[in-house]
């Protein structure tokens, strides 16, 4: 922070685990140090509502007002006129906002802009609506904000990949890789186990804080990690890997994205379900692009495998989509039932069901295949592959007709589908 001020750096980051001082620091201090040196400058400090921000700012308040100030910054101080909590001008022309995430600055320069914890709980970093309007807030409100040579401190506990912190390092890279961003990154327990704080927490007393908060909150919160490496919401142990595929009913699934180029990945999945009921993940395709390529791919699938039937996600997308594909099959003369299932409740409860069947060692993806999308989910930046199991799931533990149509058919006693029993699914179903 002193490096900031001096103009060394202008793009801060300071991920600290929960009560270890991070506000105290570099949201109530270094505001009102960097006054003091700066007593003309702007200074702008944002937290997730008006109430919190309000709040530090009567700290800033209470420490320029202080006797102690005066002594160490001479005749800096606050103009009689304007000492609100959220708004105060110093006695040099300086100034002092508080704001809310997403409020307006209309108006306010910032030669420093201090963002503490944009997020306010759990349940805002897992909201991708919430996600978003934090990013817009940023970029069209605050940023545009800032003065010439101005420089921005964002100083959070990471929640989530795709936070405020995940999105610019993804935009803006680290120094350290030739980007805009120093980031100071201080884990609770650093590699070796040693607390960061022992005075105050210790290594028993943040083990006994890991075992209660659960392995998610701790990497998040405490470890400045937004999933740990082994997954909690799917565990890694939990994904086999076939070596030969048993005899297979195929099915596909789809997730659908609608920016060429950005954005999500369009994601088609060729899906296997043995005599035994388990699921082997066979083929598939991924990609960032316009409609016209990612339908003629996943044509090229059905083509392959023959599916059963193919799900996707009811809704928006559905409407959009069904038109163009319909008129590419009969142009391809390539054919599958389309189903689509409706969009309920969030992702992590429409992935309930392909949990389970993984935690019962029911998933068998293919060899080399990149799980690392489930062992971050749902605090991962991306997910599409996860929709595409689960839709899947949910065709299985809903007992869907296309999926139950082709159970009823008995199975020969070596395990493999008869081949007339193959051709009448394919038919019928």
């Amino acid at each position: 922070m002193e490096a900031t001020e001096r103009g060394e750096i202008d793009r801060l980051m300071v991920f600290m685990p929960p009560r270890h001082g991070k506000s105290e620091k570099t949201t109530k201090r270094f505001p009102a140090w960097y006054l003091g040196r700066n007593p003309k400058h702007q200074v702008i400090s944002a937290s997730y509502n008006s109430d919190l921000a309000t709040d530090f700012g009567r700290e800033v308040k209470g420490i320029i007002s202080s006797p102690e100030y005066g002594d160490v910054f001479g005749n800096v101080g606050l103009r009689q006129d304007s000492r609100a909590a959220d708004r105060m001008n110093t006695n040099h022309g300086g100034a002092y906002f508080a704001v809310g995430v997403g409020t307006a600055t209309t108006g306010r320069g910032a030669h420093l802009a201090i963002i503490d914890d944009p997020f306010k709980d759990r349940e805002d970093a897992d909201s991708e609506t919430q996600r978003e309007k934090v990013w817009n807030w940023y970029r069209s409100t605050l940023f545009t904000r800032l003065m010439p040579g101005g420089a921005i401190v964002l100083v959070q506990t990471r929640w989530h990949e795709d936070d405020l912190a995940g999105r610019l390092l993804e935009q803006d890279g680290r120094v350290e890789d030739g980007g805009e961003w120093t980031v100071l990154e201080l884990p609770a327990l650093d590699e070796n186990g040693k607390a960061l704080w022992p005075e105050w927490y210790d290594e028993a007393a943040l083990l006994r804080i890991k075992n209660t908060v659960g392995p998610r909150e701790w990497s998040a919160l405490y470890q400045q990690k937004p999933q740990p490496d082994e997954g909690t919401f799917f565990k890694r142990d939990w994904f086999n890997t076939w070596d030969k595929l048993p005899a297979l009913r195929y099915y596909g699934t789809s997730d659908y994205a609608v920016t060429d180029g950005g954005g999500d990945y369009t994601v088609h999945r060729v899906w296997g379900i043995s005599p035994s009921g388990d699921i082997f993940r066979v083929d598939g395709w991924r990609g960032q692009t316009a409609s016209d390529e990612w339908i003629e791919r996943k044509l090229d699938l059905i083509a392959k495998y023959k599916p059963l039937c193919w799900f996707g996600e009811g809704g928006v997308i559905q409407k959009a989509v069904e038109p163009m594909l319909k008129r590419r099959m009969r142009e391809r003369n390539v054919h599958c039932r389309l189903e689509w299932l409706s969009s309920v409740a969030d992702k992590p409860t429409r992935a309930r069901s392909f949990q389970a069947m993984a935690a019962t060692g029911r998933v068998h993806f293919e060899p080399g295949a990149d799980i690392s999308e489930f062992l971050v989910f749902p605090a991962g930046k991306h997910d599409d592959d996860v929709d595409t199991a689960s839709l899947i799931g949910r065709a299985i533990d809903q007992a869907h007709p296309a999926i139950v149509a082709a159970q009823k058919h008995k199975q020969r006693r070596d395990g493999y589908w008869p081949q007339e029993q193959a051709d009448n699914d394919w038919m019928t179903v």
